[in-house]
């Protein structure tokens, strides 16, 4: 069970990578990578011998992360992949993760939004030559891609959830 929950474990870290990536390179994340997400939290959180109780609050969290998304992506504040991925996320981390996740995200969210500002103010030179993605990116008015904050924070923190602990 321990080597099977360290592959779910490893799933998850390279399904946030990805939704992030993704993110960056086409402003989109695609719905599989949080339907993945939601479907193997259920085999980790039996690998990891969570009770039942544990378990409904881990999906509690994840519903809960799923209407502040919706509320988000109502607002124009994220994107719809954005919101799901966070809720995918806050299942994974349970209540004890999910308030270094979303500080995580927060203060991540915030540096990269920063460091992408400043990358448009002065990167316009350099998009002739640059991926297509990279002149995406570097519109001066366009989105953020959110799910760079969205994985930082999850991984960030990933440690703090119970699912580690069972390790």
């Amino acid at each position: 069970m321990e080597l099977l929950l360290a592959a779910l474990l490893c799933l998850f870290a390279a399904l946030v990578i990805a939704g992030a990536l993704s993110d960056v390179a086409t402003m989109t994340i695609p719905n599989w990578i949080s339907g993945v997400l939601v479907v193997a939290f259920f085999p980790a959180a039996l690998a990891a011998g969570l009770p039942v109780g544990e378990v409904a609050g881990h999906v509690g969290v994840g519903f809960v992360a799923l209407l502040l998304g919706m509320v988000m992506f109502a607002l124009r504040w994220i994107g719809g992949g954005d919101a799901k991925l966070m809720a995918a996320a806050a299942l994974w981390l349970g209540v004890a993760g999910t308030p270094q996740f979303l500080l995580w995200t927060g203060i991540t969210g915030g540096l990269f939004a920063l460091l992408l500002m400043q990358a448009r103010a002065v990167g316009q030179v350099y998009v002739g030559r640059a991926p297509r993605w990279v002149g995406r990116l570097l519109e001066p008015k366009g989105d953020i891609p959110y799910g760079v904050a969205l994985c930082a924070g999850a991984l960030a923190a990933f440690p703090h959830s119970i699912l580690v602990s069972g390790l």
